[in-house]
């Protein structure tokens, strides 16, 4: 384990507590030698100020097996019309922002000043990416996490327009598959994800997934998509 991960320990996983999404730890900060040595052991924050920083480690955890990706005919048929273009990281604050606006009236999911910097920071470390979707110049859908080795944690995503984020999600996917990602962390279960092929695993696995994945080299010219999403199909 890297010495990140060992100047700041967290409790053993099976300390959360005994309900689904698994609050394991309150306090400390948000700083990328803490959230990195989180994201190793499967725990991310999740919190809504004035709320202290809340650590969780879910129980079953949601994932999708990039080769299990479902793409319904009518998103195949979106996808081929051509009508959206693809990026990577080019407007990663953004991203954050309008997850965060999307899901302002959600306290589970709300992005505030110090995630945005937090994440931002990771991004400009190379960690943290976003995948964005536009439509006539206009930022319409994305998704952004963290990369560690072989693994992308999945924090959020938005779309204005119907199905661009699910066109993020089939970008994403189609770079996992590239990188040879075992597995795409989706956290806690949702209708929206299990529609494109996630399905929930135990922690225990999950936690057997990150120990042979995120300390392995991925090949670090991945992160790059085709400039329409007709070419994802």
């Amino acid at each position: 384990m890297s010495n990140i991960a060992k100047e700041y320990i967290f409790p053993p996983s099976q300390a959360a507590m005994d309900e689904p999404n698994g609050l394991i730890a309150t306090g400390g900060d948000l700083s990328p030698q803490r959230l990195l040595a989180a994201y190793r052991r499967g725990i991310f924050p999740w919190y809504q100020t004035p709320q202290p920083i809340l650590w969780w480690t879910p129980d079953p955890r949601s994932v999708l097996l990039p080769c299990e990706l479902h793409i319904s005919r009518s998103l195949r048929k979106r996808l081929r019309q051509n009508s959206f273009e693809l990026a990577v990281d080019t407007r990663f604050s953004d991203v954050m922002q309008l997850c965060g606006k999307i899901r302002e009236k959600d306290p589970g999911t709300w992005i505030d000043g110090p995630m945005l910097a937090a994440y931002t920071e990771l991004h400009q470390m190379g960690v943290a990416h976003s995948i964005e979707v536009f439509s006539d110049g206009e930022l319409v859908g994305g998704l952004y996490g963290i990369n560690l080795g072989r693994i992308f944690f999945g924090e959020s995503m938005f779309s204005t327009r119907r199905d661009a984020s699910k066109i993020a999600l089939v970008g994403l996917t189609d770079i996992a598959l590239r990188g040879k990602f075992p597995l795409i962390d989706c956290q806690v279960e949702n209708d929206h994800l299990n529609s494109l092929g996630a399905k929930n695993i135990s922690r225990l696995a999950f936690e057997e997934y990150l120990e042979h994945t995120t300390d392995v080299n991925a090949c670090p010219d991945i992160w790059h998509l085709p400039v329409t999403s007709g070419a994802l199909v």
